[in-house]
């Protein structure tokens, strides 16, 4: 008999959060994402802010983590290895992708061009398409390779397909491998640094 998989998605809960904030660290390490999260106190003080304002108030949004469970952390539970946040509304019900002003140690003029630049983007190739957004996916180094970012991908995959949508997701070029194995594909300008990844329904 096949031994069940250690690995578990489950929904975070606000006790999460310092884990969340530690992989998002770890895993985003190229320069421009530096540039504009700089790992300051300041900014992981904004980051549980965001956090705990999406839980409560954006019921649409679905962070999802995936657990190790033949792995213990210090206090003794399952390690945290990666987690996705899948956004289901509509796109005019969304709002800002992030709910608060940027914080005093970002650079609010570069966050804004970036931000707005993959918005626009996403509106470009999906118009106004009903769609599910991969708002986030990041796994930590340690676990890369073991098939944790898969599994949070294949979660808002599986709904899509359920509900009959299609999904879109904003890539880096080294990730966009991952998606195309889910049938994304990017339709954005292939000299841009972000691949602007859209799955249509079937």
């Amino acid at each position: 008999m096949a031994s069940s998989s250690p690995l578990k998605v489950e929904p975070i809960t606000i006790d999460d959060i310092p884990a969340l904030i530690e992989i998002w660290f770890a895993a985003f390490t190229n320069p421009l994402m530096q540039e504009i999260f700089p790992d300051t106190p300041g900014l992981r003080e904004w980051l549980t802010k965001i956090f705990l304002h999406d839980l409560s108030n954006r019921p649409f949004q679905h962070t999802l983590k995936v657990m190790d469970l033949d792995s213990k952390d210090l206090q003794g539970r399952p390690r945290m290895m990666a987690w996705g946040k899948w956004d289901l509304s509509m796109p005019e019900e969304r709002g800002l992708r992030f709910s608060l002003p940027w914080a005093d140690d970002m650079p609010a003029e570069k966050c804004n061009g970036f931000f707005n630049t993959l918005e626009e983007n996403r509106k470009q190739v999906m118009g106004d398409e009903k769609h599910f957004y991969l708002d986030t996916l990041c796994t930590h180094p340690d676990y890369w390779r073991r098939g944790a970012g898969s599994m949070l991908v294949q979660w808002g995959c599986d709904l899509a397909d359920e509900q009959g949508v299609s999904a879109y997701v904003d890539a880096s070029k080294k990730g966009a491998p991952l998606y195309q194995k889910f049938g994304f594909v990017d339709n954005g300008d292939p000299n841009e640094e972000v691949a602007s990844m859209a799955r249509r329904k079937s």
